[in-house]
């Protein structure tokens, strides 16, 4: 029965989503029911004592990520660098192959550390462009954008600026480059096996005689287009986020040691603040980088910028807070779960897998798929179970590197259930429904879920990190 509710809980979540409702108002709706069919009297302990500990707590460390990501991504679409970007790329690889072209364009936003939710909003209007010149199915939109944004750029590639790839940086003492060629490998099967999916999608669509479509909602004005700046110069900002990234990892934990400490008052006897900079050092250097990528853009496109740069914070601002809390109350709703005794035999479960590799991989991706958060899936599963993953892997004599990409692709496998804050963001961006266009999204998951076990298998053949 314990089990069942923790069922039903996730159910619930997942239906409501799919409905079209906010999961910041029904994650701690459908975590407190499930608490409430447990044990009455801890409704109001656990609203307090876990959900919003654990929901405030994720804030505190990676709201500033979100909201810099998300200013970022907004100058990078306000300053016309994204219009740049896109049209060189499609000058590159054609308007023929428009699938190809947006899953390029939002990787490399992405790699560059743009938000993924800031992507969806920059890309879609020049995808539905070339889509409908194209006469490819609109419901394809979602899926080609989810690859190319939401997948291997996200989690597999080294040294990717995205939060999925710097959480496990403070359980294991890794940087984000951690195992560059199992993440590469990974990443060039998420993109081979994706893009392959999508085009046999896209030819059975043109088979059964099926365009771009009509009375569609949320539809974008055609692109103009207009002067641009030169492609190299749009590109630089991205440039600077991902060099700075690598030196800020290397450079902050020399400069600043294992632990820094400080007096927060002048007067009085304050106790010192300790920061443990081995667990939050690639964090700042993400801040950093993304400071730095602000500054380039400020350099190179002031004027733009400058004319809309009020409006244009306001709504990225909106953004990362609506980013940030989607998935910190997704976050709050795996704590109070896992807090059930019904977890118990989810965990037992996991727990029983004997392979070090194996077991972290599915219970991080389990874990995302309850909470429908990539990150806030897998920093339940290290703060619950990383000891664990640390011994078993020490045993075995697997490097800490290996567990930090393992943890990072695993958190993109099942994490795009259909209550998954980025999911229900494309869907409504594109004005599609969750019967339209998730089907493709759902496929695109099962493939970065199998690259994790790619990479897992690559790793036992070979000994390659």
């Amino acid at each position: 029965m314990a089990f069942l509710i923790v069922l039903a809980a996730l159910c619930f979540l997942m239906y409501v989503a799919y409905r079209g409702h906010s999961v910041i108002l029904f994650a701690p709706v459908a975590a407190l029911g499930a608490v409430l069919l447990t044990d009455p009297s801890l409704v109001a302990p656990m609203f307090t004592g876990l959900f919003m500990d654990k929901m405030v707590g994720f804030l505190k460390l990676y709201f500033p990520v979100f909201l810099l990501g998300a200013i970022f991504g907004k100058l990078i679409e306000t300053s016309g660098f994204s219009k740049s970007i896109v049209a060189a790329t499609i000058r590159l690889v054609g308007r023929e192959r428009a699938m190809l072209a947006i899953v390029a364009v939002c990787a490399l936003l992405t790699y560059g550390g743009v938000s993924l939710f800031v992507v969806v909003f920059a890309v879609y209007p020049f995808a539905a462009e070339l889509f409908r010149q194209s006469d490819i199915p609109k419901r394809l939109i979602p899926g080609t954008i989810a690859l190319g944004a939401f997948t291997f750029t996200m989690d597999a590639l080294p040294g990717t600026p995205q939060i999925q790839n710097i959480i496990p940086t403070a359980f294991f003492g890794t940087d984000t480059w951690a195992a560059p060629i199992l993440g590469t490998i990974g990443g060039v099967f998420i993109l081979i096996v994706g893009l392959l999916y999508l085009n046999w999608r896209r030819r059975a669509a043109l088979k059964a005689g099926e365009g771009y479509g009509t009375n569609l909602l949320n539809e974008p004005a055609p692109f103009a287009g207009g002067k641009l700046a030169h492609p190299l110069l749009a590109i630089t900002p991205l440039i600077v986020v991902g060099v700075a990234n690598k030196l800020f990892s290397q450079w902050l934990p020399q400069v600043y040691g294992k632990q820094h400490s400080f007096d927060p008052a002048v007067i009085g006897d304050a106790a010192p603040v300790v920061q443990e900079v081995s667990k939050i050092a690639a964090i700042w250097a993400v801040e950093g980088a993304l400071l730095l990528g602000i500054a380039a853009v400020l350099a190179f496109a002031w004027k733009p910028v400058a004319a809309s740069f009020a409006e244009g914070s306001k709504a990225a601002i909106g953004g990362a807070l609506l980013a940030a809390m989607n998935t910190a109350s997704e976050y709050g709703f795996g704590a109070v779960i896992a807090a059930l005794p019904g977890f118990l035999v989810v965990a037992n479960a996991l727990g029983a897998i004997p392979n070090p590799l194996v077991n972290e991989a599915v219970a991080v991706t389990a874990l995302a798929g309850i909470t429908g958060s990539a990150s806030g899936g897998m920093s339940i599963a290290l703060a619950a179970m990383s000891q664990t993953f640390i011994a078993n892997a020490q045993a075995a004599g697997i490097p800490m590197e290996v567990l930090h990409r393992v943890a990072s692709m695993a958190s993109g496998g099942m994490d795009t259930l259909p209550h998954n804050g980025a999911v229900i963001t494309l869907l409504a961006v594109t004005g599609l429904s969750h019967r339209q266009a998730y089907k493709d999204v759902f496929a695109i998951t099962l493939i970065k879920t199998a690259a994790v076990f790619v990479v897992i298998a690559t790793f036992y053949a070979t000994g390659l990190v």
